[in-house]
């Protein structure tokens, strides 16, 4: 495979994001430049370079709308729920368990663990926001830190090893030619270590940023939906009418959120009952949101509802918008790099051979892998890692169980241990607990911190949970 001008330009425009996010500056600007250039020199037209700008970021949006729209409607919900106080009433049965800020680290930590074994970790941070967060936060836990909890547990420890729907293990078993069953359960084993040890060290980092109990971080963090967004009159209520409202959401909204988590779990385990998995379960808890919203604006005030639920979810938008925005330009340009986007990005003709930059890059890589079971471990790593900078975590297994099996039998290396560290480096890494354009703008959205920040937050503890799982599996598997 022939290294070009466009896979040069990738290349370097990759190693300019990574530094510039390391060195805590934003990244647009680079990543703007970068699309513009690669698809010049690709194309050889600068036409087409300045077209793709536009055709990069409209990709983006398209494929992460889903997440931008379920961050304004959860957004909405609890402006709405809060019109009526019935948000500080939900809370209030959870304080009894979180009762200060570093036993709210590992609760949300281990709720969504569980959550996202059973769903994707979309709709685990969904349930988790809307329930839990509000409660860890009014127990002195901070809102970066939740967000750290939430994105190690769910999109890196559960996601990593898919050991329940298990379709990560599928793609990289087939691809070595091993049993599923093998790489699943060394799966498992790697991304509890790996989880655990990030957990633990991230939970050290931010602990002396845990506050004691009490309304300071509730109030910062409901500022931040509200600012920028223009406040509105608030409507004559009566008394005794909202209180009784108030009592009946604080009940009904973690009330119907449970009951999807029995549904699911039912859903699951049952041949009657259709699975809902992926973009099926976040859409329905997003639908489900919605029909709450609706009654909780009727219950405010019947009158002015038509008003106040547009307002709410303009709200919400923004919010979405002016905290997620920045990702866009960035996500346009990695996925550039992936053939399924790159025909769009490029204006290719139809069936014409789209380039996959990035997969074609690792390959010309893996030629300079050691032949021993050291480099060859943490090749793999690395590999895996770069394949989820498209912010997939799963498009890369495919690529990572082929030089799995390969290296294996000309090693004579367990290829199952080899494809379940490429399992690790890919998902922790794209799935999403690294690149800020994967579903971990879902926390950061949910969570309102910056999503960049919340990188830089994961990014120690999550290299030292690899490095250590990565050195078991050389040592015990």
């Amino acid at each position: 495979m022939e290294m070009t001008l466009a896979h040069g330009l990738y290349l370097i425009g990759t190693l300019v994001i990574i530094a510039t996010m390391l060195l805590r500056q934003n990244v647009v600007m680079p990543a703007l430049i970068f699309t513009f250039l690669v698809a010049w020199a690709y194309g050889g037209n600068l036409v087409g370079g300045l077209q793709a700008i536009f055709n990069a970021i409209m990709t983006a949006a398209g494929e992460l709308f889903n997440i931008f729209l379920i961050i304004a409607l959860m957004t909405a919900l609890l402006q709405a729920l809060k019109q009526i106080g019935a948000d500080e009433r939900m809370i209030k049965p959870f304080e009894k368990v979180m009762v200060n800020g570093h036993l709210s680290f590992w609760i949300l930590a281990f709720v969504t663990y569980l959550i996202s074994l059973f769903f994707w970790p979309t709709p685990a941070v969904l349930l988790v926001a809307a329930i839990l967060l509000p409660a860890a936060l009014r127990a002195g836990l901070p809102a970066m830190a939740a967000a750290v909890a939430v994105s190690l547990a769910g999109q890196g420890m559960a996601l990593s090893s898919d050991y329940v729907i298990q379709i990560a293990p599928h793609l990289s078993a087939s691809s070595a030619g091993v049993s599923i069953a093998e790489v699943a359960d060394k799966a498992l084993v790697l991304s509890l270590i790996s989880g655990g040890i990030a957990l633990l060290l991230a939970y050290l980092l931010n602990r002396r940023e845990i506050v004691q109990p009490g309304q300071i971080n509730v109030q910062e963090w409901e500022s931040l939906a509200s600012a920028g967004t223009q406040e509105t009159a608030p409507s004559p209520y009566s008394p005794g009418k909202t209180e009784m409202w108030s009592k009946l959401f604080a009940v009904l909204v973690p009330a119907v959120f449970l009951m999807f988590v029995v549904y699911m779990l039912f859903a699951k385990f049952s041949p009657v009952i259709p699975a809902i998995e992926g973009g099926n379960g976040a859409a329905l808890i997003g639908g489900t949101a919605t029909i709450l919203l609706i009654l909780a604006c009727l219950s405010a005030n019947w009158k002015r509802s038509l008003h106040q639920i547009s307002e709410h979810l303009v709200d919400g938008l923004l919010f979405a918008f002016r905290a997620m925005g920045p990702v866009l330009p960035i996500a346009g340009f990695f996925f550039i790099g992936n053939s399924d986007f790159a025909t769009r990005i490029l204006s290719l003709p139809e069936g014409a051979t789209a380039p996959s930059f990035l997969f074609e890059l690792v390959q010309m890589g893996q030629s300079f892998i050691p032949e021993n079971l050291f480099f060859s471990a943490f090749g793999m790593l690395i590999i895996g890692m770069l394949t989820g900078l498209d912010g997939s975590g799963f498009s890369g297994l495919p690529l990572t169980g082929s030089l799995s099996g390969a290296l294996g039998t000309s090693l004579g290396i367990d290829p199952a241990t080899l494809a379940a560290i490429g399992q690790m480096g890919a998902i922790w890494v794209g799935g999403g607990t690294l690149i800020a354009w994967s579903s971990l703008v879902a926390v950061a959205g949910f969570t309102r911190v910056p999503v960049l920040d919340l990188v830089r937050k994961n990014f120690w503890p999550v290299m030292a949970g690899l490095v250590a799982s990565t050195l078991f599996a050389i040592f015990f598997f």
